[in-house]
């Protein structure tokens, strides 16, 4: 019996194309919204993905203030930051931080799930949210993002 030699591919960046996707976040429950836009930033939906390349697309998220949070979490999710000095730690809850910034909220969930890595922060510089309907990035002509 003769065996066959499958190559593994690895595409890098110049062989793959990017796309601008855009995402209402109109009434979408924040975890959800993030676990569906973090695959997206990576790449993880084409079939070219390479875990150690950056092929992910752009996303950019409108309405940022509508985001929905389930159960008491606008009270009881916490947020800790630490100085590095003693007595640096600050904690603020979901409410707080979305009355500072209310892109801050995805631009978190978001970056918490993707790696801790060089990579990872290269792929979340893909990520554009916005506060209200409008954008800057019209000149890309971004594609609506449908999930099935």
């Amino acid at each position: 019996m003769k065996q066959r030699c499958y190559k593994t591919r690895f595409f890098n960046k110049r062989q793959v194309p990017t796309k601008w996707y855009i995402v209402d976040a109109e009434g979408m429950v924040l975890g959800r919204l993030a676990s569906r836009i973090v695959p997206i930033l990576r790449g993880k939906h084409k079939p070219q993905f390479t875990p150690h390349e950056d092929l992910g697309d752009h996303v950019i998220v409108i309405n940022a203030e509508k985001i929905r949070l389930t159960g008491k979490k606008w009270e009881q999710k916490e947020y800790q930051r630490y100085s590095g000095y003693p007595g640096g730690q600050k904690v603020m809850t979901a409410r707080e931080i979305f009355q500072r910034d209310p892109r801050r909220l995805i631009e978190l969930a978001v970056k918490r799930m993707l790696p801790k890595t060089r990579l990872g922060r290269r792929q979340f510089h893909k990520l554009h949210v916005f506060v209200g309907p409008d954008h800057k990035h019209k000149a890309q002509k971004p594609e609506p993002l449908v999930w099935k």
